[in-house]
């Protein structure tokens, strides 16, 4: 019956669910709420990321109406999640934690302003909420802005023209505004670089762009700021990230905006939706944060990459079209839903006498919204930093409404509690509105709840009917990579992991191999963690043991170019040097060799193969069970290769180094 009950609620309702009981209170304690003597820091929002890296990349090949259901649930306003933050990585063509996002400068001499998805997801960001805030920051940066070293500051004027024109293209080719821009993520900063930018984007008219800084730990960036008024000038928001809900002394003492420009990072069950919902209330509550940014959005690369479903929503699987609304997506609307960016937190402690937070906030023309969260420890650990203990016990709260709220008399009232025993969570429930007499009401807490009041009506939970049922990568799969203009420039699936990989048209071939898939970055990237040296994509079920892969390859650098086509690769994301497998490879020097890693270190075959550059060649690789063999254009190379480990893992191609490469006919069965 209960079930029953709650597919009702889901299928048709949206209005009140069944009267809540409370437990009998332990303790009781009183609050005042009052704006008699001002207001507390203007709210800036809640926001999620995409990048940092690759994190979006299955999202875009979902089908309709799936993928507009999932963009609906994080962006629609008073919907779901209802975002009031996008940020997105500004692509550098290097590895960025679980994958790779493309450059809008790949070369020098090179602009485009449609490559991989962030474009698209701020524009569907937008089409959703016109309102919703973007921020852009790289996470790497193409290898031509450090002219061969591993550093974004030596030609600061180089980087800031590169980011400048990042934010240029977005207006000009996705009429999209950028509101605030990074520095380099959880990296050093530059202060002389920060004060080049600023000038950079006056000198381009965007002087309403913000600049955040730094994208790493509070210090040295605070101190810094107080002794260089210059740079103090031009830094507008202090960004810190997984700051465990604390601040330090010179932060505020700069007077500037403060941010958890990225927190969160937890596998997303009920515990992260724990996590989530206390770091919410105690970012302000116990560190003056006004805005508080997930990483990430929506968990749409393959699983068994770094920091696996480490989102607030999951979206892993396009060939089927299954996705899930996890539990963070409606602790997140129980602020955003009743918030925005330019209201006012409150002054008040926003500590409760049992253990938990409250915050309060009011737009300023009558509207009240408190948030009150009752975490336990076990129940709301975060992945970082470690979380110190605390206790906290059922109780009963006793609110006083002072100053303009004096005359609220309902309050509408939205409930979770995560129930950790039975797994049966009730998530973002509207229970029955609250009445307030001569500005007081009462409430009893148990654990691990969240509840908002408010005086606004707009709250909504409804949702799209139960996406097709999960599936896993289906086992014989092709790409000829013919497609004449293609939505987004990187195959369906494929998920780079060094280097990137692009749809080519190939003018010059006689007609077999017009349309291609080619490996574009030529030089190592500025990287944020150790890149592979050699390039490589990977594609399907983590779990596959047998395999057979087959793909057309062309070696476009001479003497010392080469490719391989992988099986059973068990390692991505930061881990990708560490990659091993079973790689089958062809140089152009006409050699060939079969190694058990990314890194080519460990040979388990090597002979002549008579591959030249320049010409298309058909590689197939053939694991079963602890053998593998290689055919070479449909002919026997090599054989009865003893294969120990890994036992499992995906399909894979790549370049020996950052070179051109052609792949074409991809299969794997």
């Amino acid at each position: 019956a209960a079930l029953l009950w709650g597919a009702i609620l889901l299928a048709c309702s949206c209005g009140p669910g069944p009267p809540r009981v409370g437990a009998a209170p332990l303790l009781a304690a009183t609050y005042v709420l009052d704006d008699a003597n001002g207001l507390g820091r203007e709210f800036d929002g809640i926001g999620a990321v995409s990048g940092g890296g690759a994190t979006s990349r299955l999202l875009v090949n979902y089908q309709e109406p799936y993928r507009s259901e999932i963009l609906d649930y994080l962006f629609k306003p008073n919907f779901g999640a209802s975002l009031h933050i996008l940020k997105v990585e500004i692509g550098g063509d290097a590895q960025s934690t679980d994958g790779t996002e493309p450059s809008h400068m790949h070369y020098e001499n090179d602009e485009n302003y449609f490559r991989g998805y962030e474009w698209w997801l701020m524009k569907e960001a937008k089409k959703r909420n016109p309102k919703i805030k973007l921020i852009g920051l790289p996470w790497a940066f193409p290898g031509w802005i450090g002219k061969g070293e591993n550093w974004p500051y030596d030609y600061p004027d180089i980087t800031a023209y590169y980011i400048v024109s990042w934010i240029l293209g977005a207006k000009q080719y996705h009429d999209l505004d950028i509101d605030y821009i990074g520095i380099w993520n959880e990296r050093a900063f530059s202060s002389k670089y920060i004060k080049l930018l600023r000038y950079t984007l006056d000198k381009h008219g965007l002087e309403q762009v913000r600049i955040i800084a730094s994208d790493r730990l509070w210090e040295p960036i605070s101190f810094v700021m107080m002794i260089d008024s210059e740079l103090h000038g031009v830094v507008d928001v202090i960004g810190a990230h997984y700051p465990g809900t604390k601040t330090v002394q010179n932060a505020i003492l700069t007077g500037k905006k403060l941010w958890s420009s990225e927190d969160y990072s937890t596998f997303n069950n009920d515990v992260g939706a724990g996590c989530w919902a206390r770091i919410l209330n105690q970012n302000y509550v116990n560190g003056n944060m006004t805005a508080t940014i997930a990483w990430n959005l929506v968990a749409s690369y393959y699983e068994e990459l770094p920091f696996g479903r480490c989102a607030l929503m999951t979206a892993q699987e396009p060939w089927s079209g299954h996705y899930k609304v996890e539990s963070p997506i409606w602790i997140t609307a129980h602020t955003t839903q009743f918030t925005q960016p330019g209201w006012s937190y409150l002054q008040v402690d926003g500590h409760l006498e049992g253990g938990g937070s409250f915050v309060a906030l009011t737009d300023g023309l009558g509207n009240l919204t408190i948030i009150i969260e009752t975490m336990s420890h076990n129940h709301s650990k975060c992945i970082r930093p470690p979380l110190p203990n605390f206790n906290v016990i059922p109780q009963r709260a006793t609110f006083y409404l002072k100053g303009s709220f004096y005359m609220v008399q309902t309050l509408q009232v939205w409930h979770s509690r995560l129930d950790f025993e039975s797994g049966n969570s009730s998530l973002f429930q509207q229970l029955h509105p609250l009445q307030v007499w001569r500005g007081r009401f009462s409430l009893d807490l148990n654990v691990d709840e969240v509840y908002t009041l408010t005086t606004l009506k707009t709250g909504w939970k409804c949702g799209y009917p139960e996406p097709p049922p999960p599936q896993p990568f289906p086992s014989i799969y092709n790409d000829d990579f013919n497609i004449r203009n293609p939505p987004f420039s990187e195959a369906p699936n494929f998920a780079d992991q060094t280097g990137v990989f692009e749809y080519f048209v190939n003018a010059s071939d006689p007609g077999d191999h017009v349309f291609t898939l080619r490996q574009v970055v030529v030089q190592r990237p500025i990287t944020w963690v150790s890149d592979a040296d050699q390039t490589i994509s990977v594609i399907g079920n983590f779990k596959w043991v047998n395999m057979t892969v087959t793909c057309d390859i062309y070696i476009e650098k001479p003497r010392d170019g080469g490719v391989f086509i992988a099986g059973r690769v068990d390692n991505g994301g930061i881990y990708v040097r560490d990659s091993k497998g079973v790689f089958f490879w062809v140089f152009a020097d006409g050699t060939y060799r079969v190694t058990g890693d990314l890194a080519g270190k460990e040979i388990l075959m090597k002979g002549l193969a008579g591959v030249r550059d320049n010409a298309w060649h058909t590689l197939t690789l053939n694991i079963q069970g602890n053998s593998a063999s290689g055919l070479l254009n449909g002919y026997p190379l090599w054989e009865n290769v003893t294969i120990s480990k890994p036992g499992n893992g995906w399909a894979a191609l790549g370049t020996r180094s950052f070179e051109f490469a052609q792949f074409d006919n991809f299969h794997v069965e």
